[in-house]
């Protein structure tokens, strides 16, 4: 019961969210509003005050990253494969729907989870993962898909792409923050009172947001594809990743971060590029809707899988 203590009142915020919007008591119109504020202030308020307190030899984790990342790309890998060859889609369409089941949305439902429950200590790894969505897995996304002929004219041209990561307010925060704990300067009382409490304010607005923009239209039509991406989302792609953290022998607090970054629902990050090169949209919006109800009793799951691991990590 204590993991449930835990996670419930979290996803209890997006439920209250999506019924605000849903009796009309709050606008879905303003859901925009809030997910700008928490992507663009409290996030990385977060970030640069939690970051750049870590000792410099605690930054980066390479075995997590491998974990993780290389979850993510395998997920990527088989869903697009299966898609392209064994289906017959186009590039397009493939490259969308293995996108859908393995970029993760670790900014707006894994960090305020982890955060929720394990604290200052698991930003970081939830940055790491960020910061690997946002400057890896996203550009791959835009090459292949302007590689198939649906994107503007140089929309993927390199500078613009570079450009596009290191603005990004995440990976542009992580920067930051890492730079300031290379030197090892302890932050001023003043400037992290002022972080902190934007930083407190990331948990309710991002998961209200995320319940005010829930969507279930349009789930119906595309329910059985909808739900095979779910599976492997929610399901496949967490044993990956847990696979490949016992194979590198990954500690066990960030095994459990790399798992919960891995088993949240499908980034809406998927859903704002089906749009942008109209390719799959609908079945993406279906997925982020689905993987979205779903995580509740799936990242419970997880959660309660790795207890033991909880118990040797302290």
């Amino acid at each position: 019961m204590q993991v449930a203590g835990l996670v419930l009142p979290v996803f209890a915020i997006i439920v209250t969210g999506w019924l605000a919007g849903w009796l009309g008591y709050i606008s879905r119109s303003l859901a925009d509003g809030l997910v700008h504020f928490a992507y663009n202030v409290a996030m990385p308020a977060l970030l640069v005050v939690t970051i750049a307190q870590e000792p410099a030899s605690n930054l980066l984790e390479w075995r997590f990253l491998f974990a993780f990342g290389g979850g993510s790309m395998l997920c990527f890998a088989l869903v697009f494969l299966a898609v392209r060859f064994a289906l017959g889609h186009d590039l397009a369409s493939s490259t969308m729907q293995g996108m859908t089941a393995a970029m993760t949305n670790t900014g707006f439902v894994a960090l305020p989870v982890l955060h929720s429950i394990y604290g200052q200590p698991a930003v970081l790894p939830a940055a790491i993962a960020t910061v690997f969505v946002a400057a890896v897995m996203f550009p791959v996304t835009v090459i292949l898909l302007e590689s198939s002929g649906r994107g503007a004219p140089g929309a993927a041209a390199p500078f613009a792409l570079v450009k596009q990561i290191v603005f990004n307010p995440m990976v542009l925060s992580t920067l930051i923050g890492l730079a300031w704990a290379i030197t090892g300067l302890p932050i001023p009382a003043p400037l992290k009172a002022y972080l902190n409490i934007f930083a407190d304010a990331l948990t309710p607005c991002a998961l209200f947001a995320i319940g005010l923009g829930l969507s279930i239209e349009g789930v119906r039509a595309n329910l059985k594809a909808s739900l095979v991406l779910a599976a492997v989302k929610l399901v496949l792609m967490p044993l990956l990743v847990y696979a490949l953290c016992v194979a590198s022998s990954l500690n066990p607090f960030y095994t459990i971060a790399a798992v919960i970054c891995a088993a949240v629902p499908t980034a809406k990050t998927a859903y704002i590029l089906a749009g942008a090169y109209k390719v799959e949209h609908a079945l993406v919006a279906a997925t982020v809707s689905i993987t979205t109800l779903l995580s509740v009793a799936t990242l419970l799951g997880w959660l309660y899988a790795l207890q033991g691991l909880a118990a040797k990590a302290g």
